[in-house]
């Protein structure tokens, strides 16, 4: 469904995207992990045309870009990191303003906008303005506004940022039901609970360059499904192993007390590249 080879984005001399290549299937939720400054946003905007690639070659449901760039946008949905909905209006209207734009007809157009409303569980604040809305209420009606045209590929951008828990859970149930109807879904994400949960792959980026693809229960188990970890003065030192009894005793020969626990995503972006995944 996406098909990205070499992609290079500059700003001003500074590389954002570095010789960026990946494959996505289509009915896949995929996932871009990284950093603040990794590439993951400057990605999704080449992707969605808010900005232009430098070089590379990109299709998107066997169009290309940038020669194919109208029947792309007809085909794609995007919910951005930051809330662009028209405060002012109604929720209904808003996707109102929506279908208009993609020349829906009027009888499609107001079938759709119920139907969504139902879908992200607004039906009954569909005439309130969204300027009453609670930041959950929000991205709920972004995602019905990207859903509205029937999109072949979502892209998701930090979908569930600034959101408490229960709020981002309960996004991630709409996200999983998009899937299971055969939409592709491209997400990116500082919650390594959020890949973990969502995606059935994920590529971990930094600097701009791609430094492991795979799923996250494949890149957990090549560095090692079971941790040790044992404090080291201010410190905490970490050691991976593939079986658990292995673990196990390695840390009867510490002097002090260790704990032992599945590694995780975060284990692995933390090996791959010293550093944090929200730094």
């Amino acid at each position: 469904m996406i098909i990205i080879e070499g992609l290079v984005k500059r700003f001003a001399g500074r590389t954002a995207v570095a010789g960026l290549s990946l494959k996505i299937a289509k009915g896949e939720t995929f996932g871009l992990l990284g950093p603040n400054g990794a590439g993951k946003t400057t990605t999704i905007r080449v992707l969605t045309m808010l900005t232009r690639a430098t070089a590379g070659r990109i299709q998107i449901a066997g169009l290309t870009l940038p020669d194919s760039e109208r029947q792309i946008k007809a085909i794609i949905g995007v919910v951005p990191q930051f809330f662009n909905l028209d405060s002012d209006l109604t929720a209904w209207e808003n996707l109102e303003l929506h279908g208009r734009l993609h020349h829906l007809p009027a009888p499609e157009r107001r079938r759709r906008i119920a139907e969504l409303l139902s879908f992200v569980e607004l039906a009954e604040r569909g005439g309130d303005r969204v300027n009453t809305f609670s930041g959950g209420m929000k991205r709920r009606l972004m995602i019905a506004r990207a859903l509205l045209h029937r999109p072949q590929v979502l892209f998701l951008d930090e979908p569930t940022v600034g959101l408490d828990p229960q709020v981002r859970r309960r996004l991630w149930d709409f996200i999983r039901r998009l899937n299971g109807e055969g939409l592709t879904v491209l997400l990116t994400t500082h919650y390594i609970e959020e890949a973990e949960n969502l995606c059935s792959r994920v590529a971990i980026l930094d600097q701009g360059r791609l430094i492991a693809m795979d799923s996250p229960a494949a890149l957990c188990q090549g560095l090692g499904r079971f941790v040790v970890e044992w404090p080291d003065g201010e410190a905490t030192n970490f050691r991976f192993f593939p079986e658990r009894s292995a673990a196990a005793g390695f840390a009867a020969t510490l002097t002090v007390n260790a704990t032992i626990r599945l590694s995780g995503l975060e284990d692995v972006f933390v090996e791959l590249t010293g550093r944090k995944v929200a730094e």
